[in-house]
This record gives structure tokens, C-alpha cells and sequence, in this order.
């Protein structure tokens, strides 16, 4: 254990309106205006996540600049490119691309877009993508979930968690919330207001369990809500023609995530065999990226159908999906296709990425039976 200490001071103003103020009430102004604090911690130990917590002015930014330098407080994104032009080119694109999804910045358009045109929760993904990726550890960060929604911030203090542990990194976070800490489960907890330390290495895993949970509901919806969801899509922001199922991800009523299921062969009126319908156009919305929802919207929409009697087909080339459906018992894979684009047609379109991509086909085959060996 180490005493860290903290002294927060302003000289104070001669101006006569401060003055003024303050002998109105016979404030001390001296001793108002300074705060200190002191803390015993183990911060050489080692572990994944750290976090400090405490109001605004209370010392948070103070204490890690004592102990971490002042590093975290320097900018590493430039807003005017885009996230996955400023990893370090050291790291190939693969690379790129399995960090971006680990911290749960998964959509293919987020990566391509500006840092300035992507939303407060994204900006965040990036910022610590960046310093995980150019940075040592422990890699410290101020200011955490401070301007995102209460809901989305449990959701990124989860994923940047996963990512540490499964990452073996070390990641100190700055906060001045303290609902982020059941989403977090850090290794320890400095709270400035308490001027305490929580060493919870020592806890035993049962005492570590989550109590704050979210409940998410699928529903049907129309058509028209897919174009809150297009621009996070890697394809077509039209919907396919034909028959079309389409439902939604809420939480606490708001839509946050979408799903369709389109007959992409229509069925000749005298075939007795079942509708083919394939799963498609599956999108969270990119703040809740990082709880796995996408393959639980899959699940359970792909259940209802089986229900309904139709036989549930999947193709697509999204390589996390793929990931996630592979590992998926209810999912069996059926192997890949390399697309290649007709003579003739658009020259854009037939030099642009989507030429000889990967494609993966999986069939739903229904929830197994529990009893079954």
C-alpha cells in the first residue's frame, strides 16, 4: 500500500464583489478554497481495470496526474479523418479491424466516417481504441461515459472491460458516475469523495456479480424504421422486395436495433415445400454494440419464424456475425461463396470493395433440446 495525496488550492480574489461575498457570511476564504485529500492504495498489484471516482472538483484528475503523468489529458484523434486511417500503420488491416470490433465499434461505416460526424458514445469507442492502440499501460482515461446516456454508458464501461481482460491491458478510468461500476466489476475502486480505496481482487467472484441489468424487448415493426438503421449497415439502405417480416430491439421503448426476414426467391404457388426466408439486415444501434445483442435479436426472431413454420436461411459477409454464428448451436453453417460481379454494369460498383467479397451461408435449425446429449 502507498499514501497518494491530493491538494486542491486557488489563491484567493481581491476583487471587491469576492470581497463582498464573502463577508457577508464571514467566509474563510483561505480554507474554502482549499481541498485535500489522502488515500492508501495498491495500484502496483496487478489488474485489468481501475477506477476512480468521485464528483467534479473533487480530485480525480488531480490524483491520476500525480501518479500517471498527464498523458491522458492530451488529444489523440483528429476529428477531421477517419478512425481506422489514425490506428498506427504498424498494424495490418486485420489488426484494425479486430480491435475496432473488441471495443465495440463494430459497424463498417463508423470506421470509414469522420471522427467529428460520429456520435458522443462513438467518438468514445474511438478515443479508446487509440490510446489502447498507442499508448502503454495503464492506459488512463478522463472523464468517462461523462456526456453519454446513462444506459449507453453501462453498456461501454462493459465492453471496455471485456476488451481489458480478454486484452490482458491494464485501463484506468475517470469518473464522476457511479453507475458505471457494476458494469465495470473493476480490480479496485478510488472514491475521491470517501477518500477510500476498495482493493475488490479480494472478493470472491460471487461477490462481483452484476446486480444492474437492462431488459430489452423484440417486437414487430414496419418497414420504415429501417432508416434510422440504414446508415450503420454495410449494404443497400433499400429493403428487399417481396414478403417481408420485420422486427425491432427496445429498450425502455426506444428502438435501438432492427431486423428483417425477406423470401429472396419467391415460392411457386404449387410448391408444397416451406417459405425460404433469410435473415438480413440485422443492425444495433452502435452505442449499444458490445452485450452481444446482435446474435440474441438473431436467436430470437429466427425462433419465432421456425414457429411460424417458415424455414430460416442466412447469407451474408460480415465477418463478426459469421464469428458469432459459428458459434452458435442453433446455427449450422452450410460454407462460403465468393461473389463476383456480372459483365458489364456500373464501373464504380465493380471496382469498388463489395468485388470477390466472402459470403457465409448458415441455415436455422431451431433451439436444441436441453435433455439431449
Amino acid at each position: 500500500m502507498q499514501n497518494y495525496r491530493v491538494t486542491l488550492e486557488q489563491a484567493p480574489s481581491n476583487t471587491f464583489r469576492c470581497i463582498k461575498a464573502a463577508n457577508s457570511v464571514d467566509l474563510d476564504l483561505k480554507s474554502k478554497l482549499k481541498h485535500e485529500f489522502s488515500v492508501d492504495a495498491d495500484l502496483d498489484s496487478k489488474f485489468n481495470v481501475g477506477l476512480i471516482v468521485g464528483a467534479s472538483g473533487s480530485g480525480k484528475s488531480t490524483l491520476a496526474r500525480s501518479i500517471f503523468g498527464d498523458a491522458f489529458e492530451r488529444p489523440v484523434l483528429d476529428s477531421d479523418r477517419s478512425i481506422i486511417d489514425q490506428l498506427p500503420e504498424s498494424l495490418s488491416y486485420d489488426d484494425c479491424a479486430n480491435l475496432l470490433n473488441a471495443i465495440g465499434l463494430s459497424q463498417v461505416p463508423c470506421w470509414v466516417r469522420n471522427v467529428s460526424t460520429l456520435s458522443n458514445g462513438q467518438r468514445a469507442r474511438a478515443d479508446c481504441i487509440m490510446r489502447m492502440a498507442t499508448m502503454n499501460d495503464p492506459i488512463v482515461i478522463d472523464e468517462w461515459t461523462s456526456v453519454v446516456d446513462r444506459n449507453v454508458a453501462r453498456v461501454m464501461s462493459h465492453t471496455i472491460q471485456k476488451f481489458a481482460r480478454r486484452s490482458s491491458r491494464s485501463v484506468i478510468l475517470l469518473s464522476c458516475h457511479y453507475d458505471v461500476l457494476d458494469w465495470l466489476d473493476p480490480d479496485w475502486v478510488i472514491d475521491c469523495n470517501k477518500e477510500t480505496f476498495i482493493d475488490r481482487r479480494l472478493l470472491q467472484r460471487h461477490e462481483r456479480e452484476r446486480v444492474d441489468k437492462l431488459q430489452f424487448e423484440v417486437r414487430s415493426v414496419d418497414g420504415q424504421s429501417w432508416k434510422r438503421f440504414s446508415k450503420y449497415h454495410y449494404l443497400s439502405a433499400l429493403l428487399p422486395g417481396g414478403l417481408n417480416f420485420y422486427f425491432g430491439l427496445f429498450l425502455n421503448g426506444e428502438q435501438i436495433g432492427f431486423q428483417a426476414y425477406s423470401e429472396y426467391v419467391p415460392r411457386h404457388i404449387e410448391r408444397k415445400n416451406k417459405i425460404i426466408l433469410h435473415s438480413n439486415r440485422v443492425v444495433v444501434h452502435p452505442d449499444y454494440v458490445g452485450l452481444g445483442l446482435g446474435m440474441k435479436l438473431v436467436d430470437a426472431t429466427a425462433r419465432e419464424m421456425h414457429q411460424r413454420g417458415f424455414r430460416i436461411m442466412a447469407k451474408f459477409s460480415s465477418i463478426p456475425m459469421f464469428k458469432s454464428r459459428s458459434k452458435n448451436p442453433n446455427w449450422v453453417f452450410l460454407g462460403s461463396d465468393c461473389f463476383t460481379p456480372p459483365a458489364g454494369g456500373n464501373m464504380i460498383r465493380k471496382t469498388s470493395f463489395r468485388q470477390q467479397v466472402q459470403f457465409f451461408r448458415f441455415e436455422y435449425r431451431g433451439e436444441r433440446d436441453p435433455s439431449a446429449v
